[in-house]
């Protein structure tokens, strides 16, 4: 036990001790703000490359009546240039050429042609735009047949706008304030953190490993440490040093957001939302003095609503179990190879799963109580993100402990199937290792 301790000592206080663990310490949270910051901003509005759309319109209903943008500007052209440009519409000035047919109330379908990949944005804008007018020029034609003046305009003010406040009702059956887009980015922010740090911290194993073997410096290690001390020593030592770049940026974090919440008093909110009313006067109806007011308060207020203790209990136990299985299985592979080559091939199966648990945070964060989030919580491979998707939303305390229980019997199994590997293989040199190869280590006796 003192041979793992020392070895786990070793293990931490050199990677903790690096530039490169201050850094990413000091760089990763900002990295992370700045994804979700730049995700948001390339969603809104990011299609500013101006396009001009050649339009045939045999219908003649279009003619002027398509909206145009700063970027996007359509040119009506007659029938005899129609077919010319359409041969040849690569080589002329227009993006694409959109074609109406003389049907297209009764048809529902145009078409754009184009010598590339239209965006999907612009598709989805031009389809806008041609609805909007269909549905306009009926309800038109329903007016004046029903021969009701200005009805038009009195349909045109019953358009109301509804925001829909939530409300989370807890076991004691108080009533907080809660946000869809608040538990969203947590569930996916949580989700990506975790697969992160297993990812990153269990391949810092196998490559710990795989480096001594290489160098033959294991074969001294080996003679007076057993081979199980010797992983379990990297393992918990390297998890340790995970742990503590948690702790740092929890610390950090619970600073932050107490200081914004004192920071942001009724005073300075009134101020922040008066400046939130004046940027946004250009971009439609100005708020009301008393919304915008409540828009900084209550996002603080949104995120303190948040179950932080089972968050933050869940994601170490996540973490740690999660990593455990893991990094056990990758440290068996640096034991088992000999070369970088071999480790990709073993590699890609076992994290194969881990890759599957990020593709499905989408699903989970759009429906966390349907079958894909349920069942990839619970499969062990995948719970460890999957699971911390679905905290912020708040499930069953049941399937909670089900996903823990079987996350705990796998890493178990994990552990015992790399041991066996870990110890045939770290002194086994020159031989190509397969999948029947190992199977025959884990029969060996101890």
């Amino acid at each position: 036990m003192n041979k793992t301790i020392l070895i786990l000592k070793q293990e931490y206080f050199k990677r903790v001790k690096k530039k490169s663990f201050i850094i990413l310490t000091l760089l990763v949270p900002l990295l992370f703000v700045g994804m979700f910051a730049l995700i948001i901003l390339l969603s809104v509005n990011n299609d500013k490359q101006e396009r001009t759309i050649a339009v045939f319109d045999e219908s003649a209903l279009f003619l002027g009546e398509l909206e145009q943008d700063e970027y996007t500007k359509f040119h009506f052209i007659p029938k005899e240039e129609y077919s010319e440009l359409k041969s040849d519409l690569k080589n002329s000035e227009f993006y694409a050429l959109l074609y109406i047919p003389e049907n297209i109330y009764s048809a529902g379908t145009a078409q754009l042609i184009s010598a590339k990949q239209v965006p999907i944005e612009l598709t989805e804008k031009i389809q806008r735009r041609l609805s909007q007018f269909i549905e306009k020029d009926k309800r038109q034609k329903v007016i004046d047949e029903a021969g009701i003046p200005d009805l038009d305009d009195r349909l045109a003010a019953t358009q109301t706008s509804v925001k829909l406040n939530t409300l989370k009702i807890s076991e004691t059956g108080e009533a907080t304030q809660s946000s869809s887009e608040v538990a969203f980015i947590a569930s996916y922010a949580m989700g990506f953190i975790i697969y992160f740090f297993v990812f990153m911290y269990g391949s810092m194993v196998m490559r710990s490993v795989m480096e001594e073997k290489k160098n033959r410096i294991v074969e001294v290690i080996i003679s007076s440490v057993k081979p199980f001390q010797l992983m379990a020593g990297k393992i918990i030592g390297t998890a340790l040093v995970g742990l503590t770049q948690v702790a740092i940026w929890v610390v950090v974090g619970m600073i932050v957001l107490t200081a914004m919440q004192s920071f942001f008093t009724p005073e300075s909110a009134q101020q922040m939302g008066q400046s939130l009313m004046e940027s946004r006067q250009s971009m439609g109806p100005a708020m009301n003095q008393d919304a915008a007011q409540s828009q900084v308060t209550a996002a603080l207020e949104m995120v303190g609503n948040l179950n932080l203790g089972l968050i933050l209990f869940t994601f170490v136990f996540y973490f740690l179990a999660g990593y455990l299985m893991y990094s056990s299985l990758l440290g068996a592979v640096g034991a088992a190879v000999d070369n970088d080559e071999d480790s990709q091939q073993m590699v890609l199966p076992i994290t194969f799963p881990l890759i599957i648990s990020i593709m499905l945070l989408f699903p989970i964060a759009r429906n966390p109580e349907g079958p894909v989030a349920f069942w990839g919580s619970m499969i062990p491979f995948t719970s460890p993100v999957a699971m911390l998707a679905r905290i912020p939303y708040g499930i069953p305390t049941w399937e909670l402990l089900l996903s823990m229980f079987l996350l705990l019997l796998a890493t178990l199994g994990a552990i015992w199937v790399a041991a066996k590997i870990y110890k045939t293989g770290l002194l086994m040199y020159g031989k190509k290792v397969n999948i029947k190869e190992l199977i025959k280590w884990l029969r060996y006796k101890s």
